[in-house]
């Protein structure tokens, strides 16, 4: 008896921790991707696919055993030494099986071949929340993140136009530069005698992207950067950060409570509630303001104001959504850029001279006009991005019959694409360990490979088709910002070895973020 619940426990450790891969999404039809692949019927059964037995799982996740404590990027790397660029992870607890794919070739295929309506599993707490127990709020609408099938194409046909036009969001510039040269004066003063930043400075990001996230989600300040931080801006901070780990126990990890409900899923409820509510007074407060004081152009709308305009409970939904989203992945990626910089000193060197081009000063100010040619600071962004991203995958269900390998893959298989693998492996990028931003820049510079010549579907951030990510652009404009301000202020260190990686929903670091940052002259 005791040997059985030592091996669920194991397995359930397995396979929990190795769904980190992705971002999900509830499975529900898609429109059929008509055809199969010509390869089919000389594929191998997907059953042949290899996996992990239940012995290598007990001695491999055991203490002392290989994967023993690994990361979830490690785990990813151990796999594909173990069963190679193809490797089948059985579900559990009612969940369905997940093929995890390690060559850009298969990315590719996945993508290319999931139709109009792509369907990405999805965190089963925020459809229950929206669709089960609050659709009072919510009107049956379960966001981009949590909807399949038409309803998801009826929602992001709406929001897409707004989100991902480039006038919109350099209309952001001028606000979101307020919020970070505020961040600026936080940082110049949290530092000790060292000039180096608090072991907390991470907590500081998240506050700065929330803060940020405000501005383009409810077109106002939530007040989390002021020095006399709100009883409310603190009850936002930390209720986003307990939402983020209940949902990775209650979604990622094994857990019971579709069959039970649990003391966390209690728990996560009522975060869910209180967040709701905050989010919801948030906007209904911007719906006032906008009625009494209406834009007088087109062109001077928020991002909310032109929501409303369409469907107001899309509007409310999105915006609920943008501010739950946009922090901790903002926050990672930012992360890793600023070590990458810290730890290459000379790219940081060319990447200030490049500022000062546009920032003579460093209190001169950011405009859509200067910020439009900057593809150094851009090409960092991008490097720093391939190195450490906020997820270390993206998920897909096949929208037809295909064969990936030579094996076979029913249509609605849902394919792990293991980018973080491959976007740092020599085998698909020259010099893949190498963090040189000139890479990504127009003109290939002398013996520095170029971006062209690594598989076009390495390098995914923001997932791929008509379910890439919709806040990618304002995602960007929120970390340009923020490095052209970091980099024109000060020169940055980093002194404490190698950045290590955690993996729940998104890959944040172990370390405490001590940057040094000393002023430079103007």
């Amino acid at each position: 008896m005791q040997s059985k619940t030592i091996s669920n426990v194991l397995r359930a450790r397995f396979y929990g921790r190795i769904v980190t891969t992705t971002r999900y999404c509830s499975a529900q039809a898609a429109p059929v991707n008509e055809g199969r692949d010509p390869e089919w019927d000389s594929a191998l059964p997907y059953e042949k696919i290899p996996r992990m037995t239940l012995r290598q799982t007990l001695k491999n996740f055991a203490p002392g055993g290989r994967y023993h404590n690994a990361s979830a990027p490690e785990i990813h790397r151990l796999c594909q030494q173990d069963f190679g660029d193809l490797v089948r992870f059985p579900g559990i607890l009612g969940r369905k099986d997940t093929v995890m794919t390690f060559l850009p070739d298969d990315f590719e295929k996945v993508f290319r071949t999931e139709g109009p309506w792509p369907n990405r599993r999805g965190l089963a707490t925020f459809v229950h929340y929206r669709k089960e127990v609050r659709p009072d709020v919510f009107k049956g609408l379960g966001g981009l993140v949590s909807e399949q099938g038409e309803n998801w194409q009826k929602f992001r046909s709406i929001v897409n136009p707004v989100l991902l036009q480039p006038k919109v969001v350099r209309s952001y510039v001028g606000k979101l530069d307020e919020v970070t040269s505020e961040f600026m004066n936080i940082m110049l003063k949290i530092r000790d005698e060292r000039k180096e930043l608090p072991a907390d400075f991470g907590q500081w990001l998240n506050r700065w992207s929330l803060e940020s996230t405000g501005v383009l989600s409810v077109d106002s300040r939530l007040g989390v950067l002021d020095e006399q931080e709100s009883e409310e801006a603190r009850r936002i901070v930390q209720l986003t950060k307990e939402l983020f780990e209940l949902v990775y126990q209650l979604d990622i990890l094994p857990s019971i409570w579709r069959y039970y409900k649990t003391p966390k899923y209690h728990r996560l409820m009522k975060i869910f509630d209180e967040l709701t509510t905050i989010a919801m007074s948030k906007v209904d407060e911007a719906v006032l303001r906008l009625e009494k004081s209406p834009s007088t152009t087109s062109d001077a709308q928020s991002v909310l104001e032109k929501l409303l305009k369409i469907d107001r409970n899309v509007a409310i939904v999105m915006s609920f959504d943008m501010i739950l989203a946009g922090v901790d992945t903002t926050t990672s990626a930012i992360t890793g850029i600023l070590y990458y910089l810290a730890t290459n000193p000379e790219k940081q060197t060319k990447l200030r001279e490049e500022l000062r081009s546009i920032l003579p000063q460093k209190d001169s100010p950011l405009t859509p006009d200067n910020m439009q040619n900057l593809p150094y600071l851009r090409a960092c962004i991008k490097e720093g991005m391939r190195l450490f991203p906020p997820i270390i995958g993206n998920l897909r269900a096949t929208g037809k019959d295909i064969v990936l390998q030579g094996y076979r893959i029913p249509k609605g298989t849902d394919i792990g694409m293991g980018s973080m693998v491959v976007q740092q492996s020599d085998r698909f990028v020259p010099r893949a360990k190498e963090f040189l931003p000139e890479r990504w820049l127009k003109t290939p510079e002398p013996g520095c490979p170029h971006a062209k010549d690594a598989h076009p579907f390495v390098y995914l951030p923001f997932g791929n088709g008509p379910r890439t990510c919709v806040g990618r652009r304002l995602a960007m404009l929120e970390m340009e910002i923020l490095l052209a301000r970091i980099t024109r202020l000060f020169e940055y260190r980093w002194n404490y070895g190698d950045l290590k990686i955690q993996t729940t929903l998104v890959n944040t670091p172990v370390n405490d973020l001590k940057f040094q940052m000393v002023e430079v002259n103007d």
